[in-house]
């Protein structure tokens, strides 16, 4: 790897390091606030609705797998997990019902961030001529933000538990096959590795992932 590569790394990394810690963080704790709203205060009491990312890093899921990830696809993918935020749901008001808002609330909150990143994106487009160097960054940053929310937001959508879109299919089918879904839970992330591991779920994936970056660039007005 040439010494001009490893400098585009450097950058893309220092780049990524706030969006990629507040859209782990800001999904585990969409979770924990919207389990606060509907009767269970479990996050609240182990101090984890804090927006300090320090309380929800995992060293391995928000440090060295997406250094990992990143530089050993050479800047082009990213990826990491933060601690899951603690939900009982029998606490909540209507178990049942309320898991599925508590599930969606984590992929809700990276779309509203993508948005976020997405104004950031445009602003630094129209900044380009102005201020370069700020602006070149704050592209990268925008970029990586963007992606990055998007793919949180479409692959924790996978409707396979324990995964947000398998808790979103546990709150909405009957019980009988909701106690099934229960059973494959401790294997469904053994799966999705597997999944991604026989490259089956990037195409899958991908072709989401973009249909949202792109709609939400086109809602600040700079296009797909």
């Amino acid at each position: 790897m040439s010494s001009n590569e490893i400098a585009a790394i450097l950058r893309g990394l220092s780049a990524g390091i706030i969006p990629v810690l507040f859209a782990i963080t800001l999904h585990e704790v969409a979770h924990g606030w919207a389990a606060k709203s509907l009767g269970d205060r479990t996050a609240e009491i182990l101090g984890r609705l804090s927006l300090n990312p320090l309380r929800h890093v995992d060293p391995t899921g928000t440090v060295l797998v997406p250094i990992l990830v990143f530089t050993l696809s050479g800047g082009a993918f990213l990826f990491g997990w933060a601690k899951p935020v603690p939900v009982n749901f029998s606490n909540l008001n209507d178990p049942k019902r309320d898991m599925i808002a508590v599930a969606a609330a984590g992929p809700a909150a990276n779309i509203v961030m993508a948005f976020f990143w997405a104004i950031i994106l445009s602003v630094s487009v129209r900044l380009a001529g102005d201020a370069g160097v700020v602006a070149e960054f704050l592209f990268q940053m925008a970029k990586i933000g963007i992606f990055f929310n998007c793919l949180l937001a479409v692959f924790n959508l996978i409707p396979l538990p324990p995964l947000d879109g398998g808790r979103v299919l546990r709150g909405l089918v009957p019980e009988s096959l909701g106690r099934r879904l229960d059973s494959i839970e401790r294997f469904g992330l053994i799966l999705v590795v597997l999944l991604l591991w026989l490259g089956v779920l990037g195409p899958l994936l991908l072709p989401p992932i973009f249909a949202l970056q792109n709609l939400l660039l086109t809602l600040v007005g700079i296009g797909g």
